[in-house]
């Protein structure tokens, strides 16, 4: 019986867990984060946001050595918890990487109509007063298709490509700060907050969970390491891609506050590379920026792409779905079935547009924060030693507050009817594909080889 292939090494789990954070939201939505902090009130919440979710890492580093299970989440909770339990925190979690899919895809029209105007022609139909343009559509399926068939010819393939990417998007960071602090002024930073400090970070630490969403991606492909990977290279990785994340949008703000007057980028579509063409009066940074919003994009989407493919291929292993998802391809030794349908779903969400998306991206981040909670508790719940109970304490803590951000009305930005009801349907979704699996679920110790 075919296994999946075992070849990824330490930078390739970094670069996964980087990458499935990393993607584009630097560019496009640089505005909001400086309306809503200033540039020192959002560095600082992405900072404290990613120190914050450090003990979560630390949980996830733990389990992923006593259960190296692509079912992740679903294998950690069925430990403590019954099936259904595990079943759907499994699934829900799967929404927090699945969406980001098609949502990649459509971004990858948007950042190109910004380049090519004339990608934004040919209107096929409109959804909530959103139109659809068929070059961007167009452009959005070939991306698909050609990261359907990377995954599906071999995960080398797609760690090379995530490899490759992930040090592109670094390396133009990195001389993007150096531009900034060359031609920047102390002067465009100020003020420092948009409002009080505290409101400013609080404001900012909100949306935090949603774009470091990702590290954890690395336990979903621990059954593919190679055979001379040691296992605390896990926590090293997850650890890593927290850090240097939370690094990398923190000092991106503080370099577009540096570069030019914040407060006059407020209300601008991508501000970052207008930040950077207003300072040097020059065209070339601008098309620097793209190219790294491009690999940014790449990035984003093979590692949410392998992470959504490998949970649906261990449910379909599980038989707690049908079974054909659990699939391994006898040449390639990839999970051929659950790649082809992360595929097809996420072209079938593509075509909805970006207007329908939104709601279930809200939702995405509600679940990141509810799969973070199940996975602390369960772990809680199975280790004895006290050093490790407290960090996972507040692991608990830091889960429970962000899921709470989101479901209780008393907090800003929590979930409305639109949110409710793309919830409602994924559940509705994964309670079909339960009942048509073939047998019950098998157990969490059974599921993976160890």
């Amino acid at each position: 019986m075919p296994t999946l292939a075992r070849k990824l090494r330490l930078t390739d789990y970094f670069t996964l867990a980087f990458g499935t954070m990393v993607g584009v939201g630097w560019l496009v939505l640089m505005d909001d984060w400086l309306a809503r902090g200033g540039p020192l009130g959002a560095a600082l919440g992405f900072a404290f946001g990613g120190l914050l979710l450090i003990p979560v890492g630390y949980v996830y580093g733990q389990w992923v050595q006593r259960l190296p299970d692509a079912a992740s989440e679903a294998a950690y909770t069925a430990q403590v918890f019954p099936p259904i339990v595990s079943f759907f925190t499994g699934w829900v979690m799967l929404l927090a990487y699945f969406i980001v899919c098609p949502w990649e895809a459509v971004a990858i029209g948007k950042v190109a109509a910004y380049i090519f105007p004339p990608l934004n022609s040919f209107a096929l139909y409109s959804v909530a007063g959103q139109p659809v343009f068929l070059p961007r559509l167009l452009l959005g399926v070939a991306m698909t298709v050609f990261l359907a068939i990377l995954n599906y010819r071999g995960i080398r393939l797609s760690a090379t490509f995530q490899n490759w990417t992930a040090s592109t998007v670094i390396l133009i960071f990195l001389l993007l700060l150096a531009i900034s602090a060359w031609r920047g002024s102390p002067t465009n930073f100020q003020p420092l907050f948009r409002a009080t400090p505290f409101v400013s970070i609080v404001l900012t630490l909100q949306i935090v969970p949603y774009f470091l969403t990702g590290f954890e991606s690395a336990p979903k492909c621990a059954e593919e390491a190679n055979p001379e990977f040691k296992r605390t290279g896990y926590l090293c990785a997850i650890a890593l891609a927290l850090l240097i994340g939370a690094g990398f949008y923190a000092l991106t703000i503080i370099a577009v506050g540096y570069i030019a007057p914040w407060q006059n980028l407020i209300g601008k579509r991508f501000a970052t590379a207008i930040a950077f063409e207003q300072a040097l009066g020059a065209r070339w940074p601008v098309c620097l920026i793209l190219v790294m919003a491009f690999f940014g994009l790449f990035q984003c989407f093979n590692g949410n792409f392998v992470a959504s493919s490998r949970l649906l291929f261990a449910y379909g292993r599980r038989q707690t779905i049908p079974a054909s998802f659990g699939r391994i391809h006898e040449k390639f030794q990839t999970p051929s079935i659950a790649i082809l349908g992360i595929a097809a779903a996420t072209i079938a969400g593509l075509l909805l547009g970006d207007a329908l998306l939104v709601p279930v991206t809200e939702v995405g981040s509600m679940a990141s924060a509810f799969g973070w909670l199940a996975t602390c508790v369960s772990f809680f719940l199975v280790e004895r030693n006290l050093r490790s109970r407290a960090l996972t304490s507040l692991g608990i803590l830091v889960a429970a507050l962000l899921l709470l951000m989101k479901l209780v009305p008393a907090f800003p930005g929590h979930f409305t009817q639109p949110e409710w009801l793309a919830l409602a349907i994924w559940l509705a979704l994964g309670a079909s594909l339960h009942l048509r699996s073939s047998s019950p679920p098998t157990s969490a110790n059974s599921a993976a080889p160890r």
